[in-house]
């Protein structure tokens, strides 16, 4: 396949599910070699069978440091090279209400959500660096509405994703002329099996949310809810080292309109 981004090596982590998921599918159409790393063999399976075995599959814990540094040797070229680093592991918190809970309570919750949303992110992008530096790559990281908005979900999460907004233009400020760093921000999505934090013994995905598809569309100004490839496009833009040559330190939201 011909195009910008055919034969650029990718790396996506938590890509086996959602919008990560769709982000990896789509660079595989344009012709990248996409490697997806993800914590359930299950997902890592799906969007490997699913792409005919084009993209590769790593299963394991993507918040681990051994774990991202064999993720992104399995992902570079021969050169040692890596194209892009799509950043997509994330955690949800239920809309938790930090009053409602036990000190203790909030001490690992608060753990949880940093370790995931944000550390896990900056240990990618830290693992990955070296290799984005040689292809002079470009990195995206998975924000949220929630990264803009008192919605889409609690303080927790939240404030996760406000960090992960600053943390685009640091980066971006950081990692200058090499490598590029931008984010997507994506609005309320249907067809996703987003999980609760762990720590509180969460076990309700967001698909098993009641009206939760028709909650996403009254709160948008185009009145639609976004399915996972509705999102793939910004994605697929912000990777591409022609079409995005000179944008850094962009967060794109793909929220539909968040009516305010």
């Amino acid at each position: 396949m011909s195009g910008t981004l055919a034969g650029r090596h990718i790396l996506v982590t938590g890509g086996g599910s959602g919008i990560a998921r769709a982000a990896a599918e789509r660079y595989d159409r344009e012709g990248a070699v996409v490697t997806v790393l993800n914590r359930s063999a299950a997902g890592a399976d799906a969007v490997r069978d699913a792409s005919g075995g084009r993209i590769r599959t790593l299963v394991g814990d993507g918040t681990d440091l051994g774990t991202l540094r064999a993720a992104v040797a399995a992902a570079v070229d021969d050169q040692g090279r890596l194209d892009h680093l799509t950043c997509g592991i994330g955690v949800f918190d239920d809309r938790c209400r930090v009053g409602d809970l036990s000190g203790e309570e909030l001490l690992v919750a608060a753990e949880e959500s940093w370790r995931v949303n944000v550390r896990a992110t900056l240990l990618a992008v830290n693992v990955a660096v070296p290799a984005l530096r040689a292809a002079h790559g470009s990195i995206t990281l998975t924000l949220s509405e929630s990264a803009f908005h008192a919605t889409g979900g609690g303080v927790l999460y939240g404030s996760s994703k406000w960090a992960l907004r600053g943390a685009v233009e640091h980066l971006a400020a950081e990692l200058a002329p090499e490598i590029r760093v931008n984010g997507v921000a994506p609005g309320g999505t249907g067809g996703t099996r987003f999980g609760g934090l762990s720590s509180l013994g969460q076990t309700r995905t967001a698909d098993q949310v009641e009206g939760r598809d028709e909650r996403i569309a009254a709160g948008t100004l185009l009145g639609i809810t976004a399915m996972p490839d509705d999102h793939a496009g910004a994605y697929r833009f912000l990777a591409d080292p022609v079409d995005a040559r000179v944008v850094t330190g962009v967060v794109i939201r793909t929220d539909g309109g968040r009516r305010l």
